[in-house]
């Protein structure tokens, strides 16, 4: 009989920036984190691969409502691309399907990175998790189905050769929600004239969130509870690019109720895509502004 007192869920709200070890899959880290904080709810705001690195933010409680807005943010990976091999995913966990002798040097590698920044079609791995017909495509993949995945717009702001070797180069890109770094790879080599794959993978900052954030799961499970509570971001901190208006109490009542708002004083905003209101620091909703009234989309408790 196992007389060991279960272990009580509380309703804590936060940001838990962590710095997701390789060989862990996001769920496998959502799941960790949230027992590290006996937390009722929990989420993550955007998969890494398991073989990946680096930024996970990880939602508590009342912070879920904000994943959508964290994940859409502008994403940043470091990434080494192997020279002279395809895989079957991109990456070094697949079989070599095809192989070249060339090697790029430093000159011809930063020739053709702008033909990547932009507004550009980017074909997704066929092991990616994207449905076809109700299906994930590496389900498909794996039972050995042929996965046919159109082109699709990304948007890249920025990609920066960072380190150049005759074997393995290191790049840096600024990009938009849906871009697959291990596509960009697998491109930018057959640009090249050549093969290539993701050979490592580090994501170094999601929406506001970035590398000096992060946290290891080694580090929390050094501390305590408090401790650990201590560390949480405010769930605020995942609207930091979005335009907060703050509420009076009357405000504020009606938008707890889920009703829209007619914004007054000097400044108040017309017209917002999207944006969040407070009242006294704590965030109250998600919304957008049209002809002077704040509308709800998403209201916190």
């Amino acid at each position: 009989m196992n007389d060991k007192p279960k272990r009580i869920k509380r309703p804590i709200s936060g940001w838990v920036v962590l710095d997701k070890p390789f060989n862990m899959t996001s769920t496998q880290a959502v799941g960790k984190v949230r027992w590290l904080f006996s937390a009722a709810k929990a989420g993550h705001a955007g998969t890494l691969d398991p073989l990946a690195t680096g930024i996970l933010p990880i939602a508590l409680g009342e912070a879920t409502k904000a994943v959508p807005q964290v994940q859409d943010g502008t994403k940043i990976y470091r990434f080494a691309i192997k020279w002279g091999s395809a895989t079957t995913t991109d990456d070094a966990e697949g079989e070599v399907v095809a192989s070249s002798d060339v090697r790029p040097d430093r000159a011809a590698l930063e020739a053709v990175l702008p033909q990547f920044v932009g507004t550009i079609m980017q074909r997704p791995p066929i092991f990616s998790a994207l449905k076809i017909d109700g299906e994930r495509a590496y389900d498909l993949a794996r039972a050995g189905e042929v996965v046919d995945l159109q082109p699709r717009p990304i948007d890249i702001d920025a990609i920066e050769l960072i380190e150049h070797g005759s074997e393995t180069s290191t790049l840096e890109v600024t990009c938009g929600k849906g871009t697959y770094v291990r596509s960009l790879a697998r491109d930018i080599g057959e640009v090249l004239g050549t093969r290539g794959h993701v050979s490592l993978l580090h994501r170094a900052a999601v929406g506001p969130f970035h590398d000096q954030d992060a946290l290891t799961i080694d580090q929390l499970e050094a501390l305590s509870l408090e401790q650990r509570d201590a560390l949480l971001k405010p769930v605020a901190a995942g609207f930091s690019d979005l335009p907060e208006i703050r509420l009076d109490p009357q405000q504020a009542a009606a938008v707890r109720h889920g009703n829209a708002v007619l914004l007054t004083g000097a400044g108040s905003p017309v017209s917002l895509d999207e944006c969040w209101v407070s009242f006294k620091g704590e965030v109250l909703a998600t919304g957008w502004v049209e002809f002077g009234q704040f509308k709800c989309r998403r209201v916190f408790n």
